[in-house]
């Protein structure tokens, strides 16, 4: 399909109804036509990997556009600016989880990019890094577990940030190294203990080690 037709099909598939409960949990409403991710991925199958439609698409600036975008690009032709731009554009939760966890993770900048971000002031743009290291974890099967320890002071240091998006992702990017084998789940839990005696006074911090917790004691 060409940029038209897709543009097209997107907004026939716009769902006010959607668009509001969307809201509800946070998603940005503007410029979002509301259609399910579900959908989107099938417009993608159908569509296939094309990297100057996925440029297209993002900078039609529409909601669902840009998850578009994540699905179809090809991660062997997105360069480090491209990244950057697009991170920079993030305006809500969902673009950034689906666009790192379906696109970014996949290109050969995923891991210096999860350093980077996670230094960023942006809410979206420190999301970005941890939801990164998140999707690492769960994505590159190959990595060592020396890669993953590296994360680990990152995730210590951002816990503080009481930022709602921000310290979501950082508990996420702690769960996530903690359920790739049993090594990193002991060192998961170690670095939530630590973030507890370390920042006793933050209340993210608290969150997020301690819900980190509940889920890697689990049996």
């Amino acid at each position: 399909m060409f940029y038209k037709e897709i543009i097209k099909k997107l907004k026939s598939l716009k769902n006010s109804k959607n668009i509001e409960g969307m809201a509800r949990f946070g998603i940005n409403p503007k410029n979002t036509l509301g259609i399910p991710v579900y959908k989107l991925r099938s417009i993608a199958k159908e569509t296939g990997k094309n990297h100057i439609l996925a440029t297209k698409l993002w900078q039609s600036r529409i909601h669902d556009a840009r998850i578009l975008s994540g699905y179809i690009d090809n991660p062997k032709l997105v360069t480090e600016k491209q990244m950057d731009d697009w991170v920079s554009d993030f305006d809500s939760w969902d673009i950034c989880d689906q666009v790192i966890s379906s696109l970014f993770d996949k290109t050969p900048y995923a891991y210096k990019k999860a350093f980077e971000w996670s230094k960023r002031n942006e809410e979206f743009e420190k999301r970005a890094g941890f939801v990164m290291m998140a999707a690492l974890s769960a994505h590159d099967k190959k990595a060592s577990d020396a890669t993953f320890m590296k994360f680990f002071p990152v995730i210590k240091k951002g816990s503080t940030d009481e930022r709602n998006f921000v310290k979501k992702a950082v508990n996420w990017a702690l769960r996530q190294i903690g359920k790739r084998n049993l090594y990193l789940k002991e060192k998961s839990i170690k670095t939530a203990e630590d973030i507890i005696k370390s920042y006793p006074l933050s209340r993210s911090a608290q969150w997020i080690a301690k819900d980190a917790l509940r889920e890697l004691l689990r049996k």
